[in-house]
């Protein structure tokens, strides 16, 4: 049955967080460039961008799962005191306090006041249009749009964030490998 619940809890980290690095990563490079200087159609680098939170809305959902199926296989193992472990445990809390209240909010921000546009996603996004009563990011205005500077000084925080969760993810990764002072064999 552990060897179940190890596998399960590994194929879930591949599976959910895996993904969730990956379109992290990758969408302040889409949200920052406006799509003229790209010579991109017009309003594809945000429909990208859309695209790429959406996927890390989506896997956030499965993700729950890495550390129900964590926390069953250590108890399991009977290491859910280990240090390793617990160290392993906040900082998959830290990560996923930094997807929840950092990244994914950012994203939507970034992606309801592209650069170039009033408040809204930029026509042909999906989404809704222009009138909101929103700010452009980081600027705290009304319906001000969004600069290019602005929306590039957003991603680049936002990248930031993105760039220390998935550090706290590869460190709980080495964790979970190389398990210091357990005497457990799986």
């Amino acid at each position: 049955m552990t060897e179940l619940l190890l596998s399960v809890h590994v194929l879930a980290a591949i599976l959910a967080i895996g993904p969730i690095t990956v379109a992290a990563s990758m969408f302040p490079r889409y949200i920052r460039e406006p799509d003229a200087e790209d010579g991109g159609p017009e309003g594809q680098n945000v429909r990208t961008a859309a695209l790429l939170h959406r996927v890390c809305r989506g896997y956030t959902v499965l993700g729950v799962a890495v550390p129900v199926f964590g926390v069953a296989t250590g108890s399991r193992l009977g290491v859910l005191t280990d240090t390793w472990l617990l160290a392993s445990i906040v900082l998959t809390a830290a990560a996923a306090a930094l997807l929840l209240l950092g990244i994914l909010p950012g994203q939507q921000r970034l992606l309801d006041h592209p650069a170039g546009t009033s408040t809204g996603l930029a026509p042909g996004t999906g989404g809704e249009t222009g009138t909101g009563g929103g700010s452009a990011p980081g600027t705290g205005a009304g319906d001000a749009p969004a600069t290019v500077a602005t929306t590039r000084s957003a991603a680049a925080r936002l990248a930031m964030i993105t760039g220390i969760f998935n550090l706290l993810w590869a460190v709980v990764v080495v964790l979970m490998i190389v398990r210091p002072g357990s005497t457990t064999g799986v």
